[in-house]
């Protein structure tokens, strides 16, 4: 993943990173905060590890459709995803978890109920049917392999962040892999997402995983904005333009690869940059803080890209 974003950023065409700000940014990086947040975690929803892995796995199934948000039914003040967060805690809360012979059996009316969409009109409608073929992806993995138990996934990786990611990849909606130039170009977005939301939701001994350093940012249409409105990056002014007026950008079109492949590949250049001054700042910690910078005010009052797809 690395590599290959990398080699985007050398020869993208319509993003840049800023070289000149890559210093002074990694030098203003508030080091004890993002211990914080990466210390924060994951929201409760009560019970075992078997209904938090669960309720992780359960959201992060369906942590994707951003392009679609504008028209989601949102909670007062909240964001899409926060709005479907909140729908499904509140299920896992007053009417017991899903369970894997639940999400099996899932389908896109149910759904919609389900997260407050209902009725769904497209383009929700259509996320609903992406959020409930999701579900079944992830409720066949669970009841064929792991007898119907969600923390038997996790615990079948054996402490390995890269394993897991590997697990999750059975699921076709999962393999956020693009083509660049005849490049395959992976991101990966939510199967590392969902370890690193395991990894802080689950008791020490299952979400334990030796090896987080080693997931990348996690790529979607926020981090990207953030680093963009900071300076990191520079977006082609034609592509700019088009993002600010709310033109979508098409999944796996040079533009929306790059943005992505740039983001990750300035998230390593920083990580580097602070960690040779002493820090010992991951990617994934990264991303976390920069996630959480873009609810501001500054980043809200700006338009980021919108794109429809399953990755985020």
């Amino acid at each position: 993943m690395r590599q290959r974003c990398a080699a985007v950023a050398e020869g993208a065409r319509f993003v840049r990173i800023v070289p000149e700000r890559l210093d002074a940014y990694a030098r203003a990086l508030p080091l004890e905060e993002i211990e914080e947040l990466a210390a924060t975690s994951f929201p409760d929803v009560g019970g075992d590890a078997e209904v938090l892995a669960a309720f992780v796995l359960a959201l992060d199934a369906i942590n994707f459709g951003s392009g679609y948000f504008p028209y989601l039914s949102k909670l007062p003040g909240s964001s899409g995803y926060r709005t479907i967060e909140a729908a499904l805690r509140e299920h896992f809360q007053s009417a017991g978890p899903l369970s894997a012979a639940d999400l099996s059996s899932m389908d896109a009316g149910r759904t919609a109920r389900l997260l407050g969409q209902h009725p769904a009109r497209e383009p929700v409608a259509e996320l609903m049917r992406l959020y409930a073929e999701s579900w079944r992806d992830l409720g066949g993995l669970v009841a064929k392999r792991f007898d119907g138990s969600f923390a038997a996934l996790v615990a079948s990786a054996e402490g390995s962040a890269e394993a897991l990611v590997r697990s999750l990849l059975e699921m076709p909606l999962y393999r956020d892999i693009a083509r660049y130039d005849g490049l395959a170009v992976p991101f990966l977005k939510r199967a590392q997402l969902t370890t690193a939301d395991l990894a802080a939701a689950l008791p020490e001994g299952l979400g334990r995983f030796g090896d987080l350093e080693r997931l990348t940012l996690f790529a979607d249409n926020l981090v990207p904005h953030v680093l963009r409105v900071d300076g990191v990056l520079g977006f082609e002014s034609g592509l700019l333009q088009r993002i600010q007026s709310s033109e979508p950008i098409a999944a796996g079109s040079p533009e929306e690869v790059e943005i992505r492949a740039c983001a990750v590949h300035a998230a390593e250049l920083l990580v580097a940059r602070a960690n040779e001054r002493g820090a010992r700042l991951s990617a994934a910690r990264l991303d976390c803080w920069l996630w959480t910078r873009g609810a501001g005010p500054l980043y809200k009052s700006q338009p980021r890209h919108r794109t429809r797809t399953t990755a985020y």
